[in-house]
């Protein structure tokens, strides 16, 4: 006969509990609090307490993937591509497995930005002191300096980072789905000088410091018998929770805490700042943003924020499923009208490519990507044109 993980674990309570039961108002009260505990034990999790340690590796070939010509990721040994739920019935360690592998990726993003693209990594603030957290950018060389154009992408919220549009996609597709490379790559072929923006790096983690607290019978003036009943209520207390937390999350990682970026705490607040201290100061006659899902919003912030600049330095937007509002920004009349004729939504749709989406914001047109599940490649061209290619891998028809 066999008996369950969590069957076991809760036997000794439910023995504890039927004698406890049958005693005073004393014992009435722990068989109260047992209960609560009880109420509040997600057995799905207890059957996971066995899980394997959270311990991954930091490198790709720790994971025995790698990168191939096509750029997809591929298993080492097998060719298989990366397989979500590499054990059964462990979806939080499958998780944290593939979030360890995300991070690797990004990092692995930010080698291509600079070997293969030859972008130069910039530290923001540009005043930073050496103690405080900071973020970066990604530049050409001829980003401040090309008196032509220049090109800035912002790719969208979550995990992504500089040089990413998706890591699903960088994961499940490849390198060309799901990174910004193809864009950079034509558009320096093309003359642009490269700026990329790095919206989503707001704060750096540290691990929280431990509080210590004292005693309240080190300092109390309370009868001793008093302090020593209050004392035993706390530790009890204490035991339940950490016989709970050890129950509910059974690898406890560290607390952490978050120390925002200073002037870059937010995608909007980061897309100002890089303006001010690096587009702004650009040569270029001709700015042109790409920009995905909220890196959209991000960009019409940035308008309402500096309109006159704007609209003086940028000659055209690119927006792929853009997640700006007008209404919610409030983005005044002369911006609506401004980004009327300056910008271009290419929306996730089953219509033919640019056919035109109906939509409910008085602001720019929204035209169909090719197809509802998709990647949107634009290069934006002097005069305020926008020329679409939907495609798969970025850049061909």
């Amino acid at each position: 006969m066999s008996i369950s993980l969590s069957s076991l674990i809760l036997l000794p309570i439910w023995i504890n509990m039927a004698q406890i039961q049958q005693g005073g108002p004393d014992e009435k009260e722990k068989t109260t609090a047992l209960k609560d505990l009880l109420s509040r034990i997600d057995l799905d999790e207890l059957m996971k307490k066995d899980e394997p340690p959270l311990d991954f590796p930091d490198t790709l070939e720790g994971f025995e993937y790698a990168f191939n010509e096509k750029g997809q990721l591929r298993h080492i040994k097998t060719g298989e591509p990366f397989v979500f739920n590499y054990r059964e019935d462990l979806h939080r360690w499958n998780q944290k497995r593939y979030e360890a592998l995300g991070e690797i990726i990004t990092k692995y993003v930010y080698e291509l930005l600079e070997k293969d693209c030859n972008l130069k990594k910039i530290s923001i603030p540009v005043d930073a002191t050496e103690s405080e957290p900071k973020s970066f950018i990604f530049m050409s060389e001829d980003a401040l300096t090309n008196p032509q154009k220049l090109m800035v992408l912002i790719h969208g919220s979550g995990v992504v980072r500089a040089g990413q549009w998706a890591r699903r996609l960088i994961i499940n597709e490849d390198l060309d789905s799901g990174t910004q490379i193809p864009f950079i790559k034509r558009a320096v072929a093309e003359g642009y000088g490269v700026i990329v923006l790095n919206p989503n790096e707001n704060y750096i983690e540290v691990e929280k410091p431990k509080i210590h607290v004292q005693s309240s019978s080190d300092s109390s003036d309370e009868p001793a018998e008093k302090r020593e009943r209050k004392d035993k209520v706390s530790k009890e207390t204490k035991k339940r929770r950490d016989f709970y937390e050890k129950y509910r999350n059974p690898q406890r990682e560290k607390e952490m805490m978050q120390l925002y970026i200073r002037e870059n705490g937010s995608p909007e607040e980061h897309a100002v700042y890089v303006w001010d201290h690096f587009i702004a100061q650009a040569a270029a006659e001709n700015v042109f943003f790409v920009a995905h899902s909220y890196g959209g919003l991000a960009f019409v912030e940035l308008m309402i924020q500096r309109e006159a600049d704007v609209k003086n330095k940028v000659t055209a937007v690119a927006l792929t499923d853009s997640v700006h509002n007008v209404w919610h920004q409030e983005a005044g009349k002369t911006i609506r009208e401004w980004m009327r004729e300056n910008c271009c939504n290419w929306v996730s749709s089953s219509e033919p490519l640019d056919t035109s989406v109906e939509s409910m914001l008085p602001d720019c047109p929204r035209v169909s990507a090719g197809w509802e599940w998709y990647l949107m490649s634009v290069i934006p061209v002097p005069g305020g044109l926008l020329e679409a290619k939907s495609s798969r891998p970025a850049w061909t028809t």
